[in-house]
């Protein structure tokens, strides 16, 4: 009897170790090789946006690869028709984000000057015929792109009385312009500002 109280028991103790052991594993979770993925509700695309952004890729000296040429051209045209319409509508604040401080003193004067003399400005941006960079070029601790662009306008000047004094607004005027960009070569801030405007 006592041998069989024995295997019975060992039996038992077995049955309850194994018990205990799945309990653990249970509760403590089994590895499974993926420990360190985020779970559910609280995926890694959830936490992006806090996540710094990535420092602009330098510019090369000798100046913009194709990709880099065509996203900066369609940065200048948006740059260009913003400046122009800001201009004619006196808006300043508009201004001063797309200038440099000399060029945004300049284009203060001008419209404080247009308002002293009692003269409205009118114009309708159509579109580009044309726009390429003409020349790069590092100086010192700035990059300078002078960029040529072509484009039709509609352009009325009036005066106080509201009569036209300049440009008519039936007529389509192709204009073009040779305009100066500069950037610091040593900024995170990825924008260009207009730095001259070259008269030909």
């Amino acid at each position: 009897m006592s041998n069989n109280f024995g295997f019975i028991d060992i039996i038992l103790l077995g049955m309850i170790a194994g018990f205990i052991i799945l309990r653990l594993r249970n509760i403590l979770g089994r590895k499974t090789g993926h420990e360190g993925k985020v779970m559910s509700g609280f995926e890694e695309s959830q936490f992006e946006k806090y996540k710094p952004y990535p420092k602009p890729k330098p510019i090369s000296e000798t100046g913009f690869n194709k990709d880099e040429k065509e996203k900066f051209l369609a940065g200048a045209e948006l740059a260009y028709e913003g400046i122009i319409v800001a201009f004619a509508k006196g808006e300043k604040e508009k201004l001063k984000k797309l200038l440099t401080k000399e060029m945004a003193i300049n284009f203060d004067q001008a419209i404080n000057k247009r308002t002293e003399d009692n003269i409205t400005s009118e114009l309708t941006f159509i579109g580009f015929k044309e726009s390429k960079i003409e020349k790069f070029e590092k100086i010192k601790n700035e990059f300078f792109a002078t960029v040529k662009f072509v484009c039709e306008i509609i352009s009325v000047k009036k005066d106080k009385q509201n009569k036209i004094i300049e440009g008519d607004p039936d007529k389509i005027k192709i204009v073009t312009d040779h305009w100066i960009f500069s950037k610091d070569a040593f900024s995170q801030n990825p924008n260009w500002f207009l730095a001259e405007i070259i008269n030909k």
